[in-house]
């Protein structure tokens, strides 16, 4: 017995598969550049790029995870079961670690602007420290994401009614767990630190336009930086509550991956939207971009380019 597999009209492929797979080229390039450029410029290895680059990990990857995606258009799933295995644990690895970096760079933004009175904002977030807490948010989702599906590791396609069908079934408890530790408690978190940063950014702003700006103030680049992640973490936020409300609202603990739903694309294309946003708000992607295409990058002293 086999999955069923609806049957397309001969115009539907282009409709689906074209602007998918452009999606997920364009996701995977604009990445790729970022992954690239910021370990390579030694000006733009700050900490803030730093968390800017975790987060280019996860989109690059959730660009090559919407290939295995867009296999499930016409309803079956022709690759093997621990493909499909693989490529659900890293989605859900994916989006446990960007939620995790939304948090550090919610925290990166609240220490450089709100908490400027005690240290410099470098002495308190460092290159070490960021590629530490980064590091241990890659690891601890691996660990944690590896636990929850267990079962599903263990056994693929346990769960199956048919050949071309790839189904997770994950306990109820685990479920409610997952959803607390991933989506209620980060977002709430998030959310918290950033209306006190836009708070703050507001009553700074004016301070400086009044002229009454002194050395606790934040910087006029930190407070640009805290608006454009700013529109980063509310893209994101947009694109990840209805991935996960759908699943608070759902009352099956089952997830077939075969009917890849909506919500979940929205998801994929907030990965897209990133490094859109890195090109109009950061003149210093596009400058990078301009290196790596021109192949400047190629030569000894590239490293060296101020491109700040």
């Amino acid at each position: 017995m086999s999955c069923f597999s609806s049957k397309l009209f001969h115009f539907q492929p282009v409709l689906i598969y074209v602007p998918l797979s452009s999606i997920s080229l364009l996701t995977v390039s604009l990445s790729l550049l970022l992954i690239i450029s910021i370990p390579h410029v030694k000006q733009l290895q700050t900490p803030t790029n730093l968390l800017l680059l975790s987060l280019a990990v996860s989109d690059f990857f959730v660009g090559l995870l919407m290939c295995f995606q867009i296999l499930l258009s016409d309803g079956c799933w022709i690759l093997s079961d621990c493909t499909c295995t693989l490529s659900v644990l890293l989605d859900y690895i994916i989006t446990s670690a960007s939620v995790g970096t939304m948090v550090l760079i919610s925290v990166d933004r609240y220490v450089a602007i709100c908490d400027p009175l005690t240290l410099r904002y470098s002495d308190k977030v460092t290159v070490r420290a960021v590629v530490v807490c980064s590091g241990l948010c890659w690891v601890c989702s691996l660990l944690y994401n590896s636990v929850v599906m267990k079962e599903n590791i263990t056994q693929p396609g346990r769960y199956n009614s048919c050949s071309g069908e790839y189904v997770i079934v994950i306990n109820n408890i685990a479920g409610v767990i997952d959803v607390i530790l991933t989506f209620i408690g980060p977002v709430s978190v998030i959310i918290v630190l950033y209306l006190r940063v836009f708070v703050v950014a507001v009553s700074q702003a004016r301070a400086m336009r009044s002229q009454r700006s002194g050395t606790f103030l934040a910087k006029k680049s930190e407070l640009k930086a805290a608006k454009t992640l700013g529109v980063v973490v509310v893209v994101f936020l947009m694109c990840l509550c209805p991935y996960y409300c759908f699943s608070l609202t759902s009352q099956s603990t089952s997830f077939s991956v075969t009917t890849i739903p909506l919500e979940s694309w929205l998801f994929y294309f907030n990965s897209c939207l990133n490094p859109i946003i890195y090109a109009f708000c950061y003149p210093w992607f596009m400058k990078s971009v301009k290196l790596i295409v021109t192949l400047k990058i190629l030569r000894s002293d590239s490293s060296e380019t101020r491109i700040l």
